[in-house]
């Protein structure tokens, strides 16, 4: 009886796009909630204080910034140590394999800043939000591509998921350059020296998790009290786990991806969609989406994206630099160019950054990559969709 019952369950998480479907059950869920009676505790809720340390060392923030700063924290220490691996053996260890994804990202990340910028320039404080649009969900993007199934040939789904990690990698750099608070002089040195500890034991061979994870919990502390984003001592952490081409029969690495891909898959991400998503849509018009902050998130995301994926891509296939991916034809490429405008929980992290000091404008940033990401959701699936039947019918 019990595994019948739970034989649904097991078969949805099996799924490639189970991840992605979660997201976005939960962002409905959320925008449900805070547009019905339950909308004042669902943001109290968020807004509540707790603390966790012993005595006077530990931290008192709200359960909003719990998920934001460490529950994300985790998330970015898995995609840390995901884009380690794929530049070390995976799809992006050669020059071959990583020209194109590299060259269409940073067309992704740059055209839809540009937009937002172009459309915010006049306002200084608006104008901060410049890097909401340049993020791709990974999770939500390749869930979507794999609705497809096997008709989507293999190439593309190796391209999407190497340029979104790249994004990645890019929004990392950002959020370390340009969404870094004033820093605490005392408390970044006592980080740096964490970091040297973590690259002694990793020198030494340390294949433990337990003395990474320690040590990483103290450099977690001392980086969010140093004013650089406490997300950033995830990717720290990532770049010291262990991993060599040569260890066939172990990797640290590999083994922590691993064990905690289902929790970053099916429990932090969906957390953090339910807990940002939330926006009400009393009073909600036509013209609320012609705002600066939404129209400039809303048009980077699903006209900058595509435009600045595929005409970097173009350009560097027909000057020689890169290939088309095998298997597939130039609108199959741009349905998949369509799809990196999955900014959603991405792009809401990166929003929450941008307007840390102007959180009137975060509902402008919600409504801007909904629908942003909507679009490209929508025009993304069924262009390739119908790409697949035309093929099929010739």
């Amino acid at each position: 009886m019990l595994n019948y019952i739970s034989a649904p369950f097991r078969w949805f998480f099996k799924l490639e796009a189970a991840s992605g479907l979660l997201l976005l059950i939960s962002a409905i869920i959320a925008l449900i909630i805070s547009n019905s009676s339950l909308s004042e505790l669902y943001f109290n809720s968020l807004q509540k204080y707790f603390f966790i340390g012993i005595n006077n060392f530990g931290l008192k923030l709200s359960l909003l910034h719990w998920i934001n700063d460490a529950l994300m924290a985790i998330f970015f220490f898995f995609v840390t140590l995901e884009i380690k691996r794929e530049f070390i053996q995976g799809e992006l260890s050669t020059t071959k394999q990583a020209t194109l994804p590299v060259i269409g990202a940073v067309g992704g990340m740059l055209v839809p800043a540009l937009i937002y910028i172009y459309i915010n320039f006049n306002n200084p404080e608006t104008l901060n939000g410049w890097a909401i649009p340049s993020a791709t969900d990974i999770a939500f993007s390749i869930g979507i591509l794999s609705l497809l199934g096997s008709r989507i040939p293999i190439s593309l789904k190796v391209f999407l998921t190497a340029l979104a990690i790249i994004d990645d990698l890019g929004a990392i750099i950002i959020i370390a350059f340009f969404y870094t608070g004033d820093l605490n002089v005392t408390n970044l040195i006592i980080l740096f020296l964490v970091f040297i500890f973590l690259l002694i034991i990793n020198k030494f061979g340390v294949k433990k998790f337990l003395p990474y994870l320690i040590l990483g919990l103290v450099l977690w502390y001392f980086t969010y009290k140093s004013g650089v984003h406490a997300t950033i001592a995830g990717v720290l952490l990532g770049t010291i786990i262990p991993h060599r081409k040569k260890e066939h029969d172990f990797s640290l690495l590999v083994k922590i991806e691993h064990n905690i891909s289902p929790y970053v898959a099916y429990f932090i991400m969906p957390i953090f969609a339910f807990a940002n998503a939330g926006v009400s849509l009393e009073g909600l018009s036509f013209s609320s989406f012609l705002l600066p902050v939404p129209l400039g998130i809303l048009l980077g995301l699903f006209i900058g994206k595509q435009l600045g994926v595929f005409i970097f891509s173009y350009l560097s296939i027909k000057i020689g630099f890169a290939q088309l991916p095998t298997n597939c034809n130039w609108l199959s490429f741009y349905g998949v160019g369509i799809l990196t405008g999955i900014g959603f929980t991405m792009s809401l992290f990166v929003g929450n950054l941008a307007f840390v000091e102007n959180t009137e404008y975060m509902d402008g940033v919600k409504i801007g990559v909904l629908s942003g990401s909507l679009l490209s959701t929508l025009f993304g699936y069924f262009l390739l969709l119908l790409t697949n039947k035309n093929e099929k019918n010739n």
